[in-house]
């Protein structure tokens, strides 16, 4: 049997609320494992909250159980090279080698696809007459999945282009899909943003913490709007964030290591600090995880800590440590542009709490121990290089880091500033974005920006001292056209390699196959 489009098989399997789906060769195969589904289940309020968790499981599980998929949005970038190879990465190292069958382009695109039908279910069955919702729930249901259909279509349209806009739940195979323009998939995200923003909570009132607010929307819909040209909406957008009054930046000590040698910045991303409830009040959306509770961690192996983290253990005299963030693996290791050229020396996102510069040998047994590691040739590459900190920390117990349950900030108040200040420079008022960017430079007791320095590479550069291994790299880099630019310039493993129309991912090749009634156009540059 010749298989469907993608899109509609990850749309089927979604309709499964509560329990399993099996793994068979093929999605038509696919049995619902459990009585409960949205025709039988998103009825009541309960119905709708089990929904909102599946929904919300999905998009925690992002880059789970694919050693490499993370490293996608950052190797090939301004900010990093490969490490230890992997065959997932290995064509953002060398570009000639990207085409529609890497295999990384259909994992982005289902787990996108799944995001939105998880959405779709909720958003349509929210408009059920027979559903015992109150308006207020309807519109709050609506509006949370409106976000993250939104959050799923801005990374699909920012990667590849125009993208098939799905508004509902299939319910019958399709081959008939068509890619929406680029612009149109931008408007149908605002769409989803502004009813959100208006519907959603503010950070006082919302269900549980960790839950999504209105001023994440308001955020989401800032980018939306700059992606779309429309600047001074953007700055409206992230001024009502920043107007609010619920969040500060963190300039001062707090939480679990307060007393401890550190720094405010570093203190965001300890374990026990990172959530509203913690301290924490620049989060504005925080992926909330906790270990030994059911569901309260990644449900797939959690990539993030070790692909950060460099092959330390590779080296003799070395052994696992937690003040080392564990056992990395090298899959990310960033240029030596944002290695030695980035940062000043002073500036706080680069001490010795944030940017781990120095190693010494651990192992008691070794004739070195207690020394200085200088590593050398391959080393630098994979075993030991400058790198973030920003995901250290892991259960003592699992000491391969293999399950997650440390938080995830997704959106806080630094980048705000920066959205703002970028709205503000393509308005031509340098004075403004530069005020914007020294609030978040001011609390890193950096050097102020002058208005004549403003420029976009300037806050690109911004972002990368203050986002590192927050912000997917690829997707600010094609969003504000720089990526085939800054490659060149800042990464000359791979810059030999990229050509213009890499600018945007090719579609994959398998849903342009199976889409035989309707042609599903490629990106061009692209060969099958």
């Amino acid at each position: 049997m010749k298989k469907s489009s993608y899109i509609y098989g990850i749309l089927l399997a979604g309709l499964v609320i509560t329990g399993g789906t099996s793994c068979s060769k093929h999605f038509l195969d696919e049995e619902l494992k459990s009585q409960y589904a949205p025709d039988n289940t998103l009825v009541d309020e309960l119905g709708f909250e089990a929904a909102s968790t599946g929904m919300q499981s999905i998009v925690r599980n992002d880059y789970g159980n694919i050693q490499g998929l993370l490293a996608t949005f950052y190797v090939g970038t301004d900010m990093a090279i490969t490490g230890q190879p992997n065959t997932v990465q290995a064509p953002y190292e060398d570009y000639r080698n990207l085409n529609s069958q890497t295999g990384s382009l259909s994992n982005i695109w289902n787990w996108n696809y799944r995001v939105i039908n998880a959405a779709n279910n909720i958003i349509v069955s929210a408009d059920n007459p027979k559903a015992t919702l109150t308006p207020q729930q309807r519109a709050f249901y609506k509006a949370e999945a409106g976000f993250f259909r939104a959050y799923a279509y801005n990374q699909l349209s920012i990667l590849f282009g125009g993208v098939p806009i799905v508004k509902e739940p299939v319910t019958v195979p399709r081959t008939d899909y068509t890619r929406a323009s680029e612009a149109a998939v931008i408007d149908f995200i605002i769409s989803d943003l502004t009813f959100a923003e208006a519907n959603l909570p503010d950070p006082a009132n919302v269900k549980k913490q960790g839950r999504i607010n209105k001023f994440a929307a308001s955020q989401l819909l800032a980018e939306a709007l700059l992606r779309a040209n429309k600047p001074a909406d953007a700055e409206a957008a992230a001024k009502r964030v920043i107007d609010s009054k619920f969040f500060t930046l963190i300039t001062a000590r707090y939480g679990t290591k307060a007393s401890l040698p550190g720094d405010p910045f570093a203190d965001m991303f300890t374990y026990g600090n990172m959530r509203r409830s913690q301290g924490n009040t620049e989060a504005i959306w925080v992926i909330e995880q906790q270990y030994n509770i059911p569901g309260g961690g990644s449900t797939e192996f959690d990539q993030r800590r070790r692909e950060w983290g460099p092959f330390y253990v590779n080296v003799q005299g070395m052994k696992v440590c937690d003040s080392l963030g564990g056992r990395g693996i090298g899959r990310i290791r960033p240029t030596n542009w944002w290695t030695y050229e980035l940062y000043e020396k002073t500036d706080m996102r680069n001490s010795p709490y944030n940017v781990r510069r120095t190693y010494y040998y651990n192992d008691p047994a070794f004739a070195k121990y207690g020394q200085q590691v200088f590593p050398t040739g391959f080393d630098t590459i994979q075993n030991m290089y400058a790198h973030t900190t920003k995901w250290y920390e892991f259960q003592p117990q699992d000491i391969q880091g293999a399950q997650s349950y440390k938080d995830r900030i997704q959106m806080r108040l630094g980048e705000t500033y920066l959205l703002l200040a970028e709205a503000q420079l393509l308005q031509g008022r340098n004075a403004d974005a530069a005020a914007s960017i020294n609030v978040v430079r001011g609390r890193a007791k950096a050097t102020p920006v002058q208005p004549t320095e403003v420029t976009m590479d300037y806050l690109l550069d911004e972002r990368a001292r203050e986002l590192t291994a927050e912000e997917l790299r690829r997707l600010t880099l094609i969003r504000t056209k720089k990526l085939v630019e800054r490659v060149r310039k800042y990464n000359p493993k791979v810059a030999p390699t990229i050509a213009d129309f890499n600018i945007h991912l090719p579609i994959p090749q398998s849903e342009i196959d199976v889409n035989k009634d309707a042609v599903l156009t490629q990106n061009d540059g692209y060969q099958k």
